[in-house]
């Protein structure tokens, strides 16, 4: 579970990516989850845009996406989306306690 502190220093870091995975109307499938996953073992923090066109709202989608892909929903806000997991063998981001 992320502190607050944490969830605001990964939000700054979101702040300078560009979202990698697009949520569309075919919505979320196991194929797509396991690609986040791929993703967040080499990156451990991604965003994810949702398309106007799925069913799916960003909340909806990073909590669905969460439990799917084992990682900690950082925020949801308008169509975005960022979910992070820690790389157990070797961290690159080190977040404040």
């Amino acid at each position: 579970m992320l502190t607050s502190k944490q969830r605001s220093y990964l939000k700054s870091l979101a702040n300078g990516i560009e979202p990698i995975f697009q949520v569309g109307k075919g919505g979320i499938t196991d194929v797509m989850a396991k690609e986040i996953r791929a993703a967040l073992d080499a990156r451990e923090l991604i965003k994810i845009t949702v398309l106007r066109n799925s069913d799916y709202d960003a909340k909806l989608a990073v909590q669905e996406l969460a439990e799917m892909t084992d990682s900690e929903p950082v925020c949801a806000i308008g169509s975005k989306c960022i979910l992070y997991k820690r790389n157990r063998k070797e961290p690159k981001i080190i977040l404040p306690r």
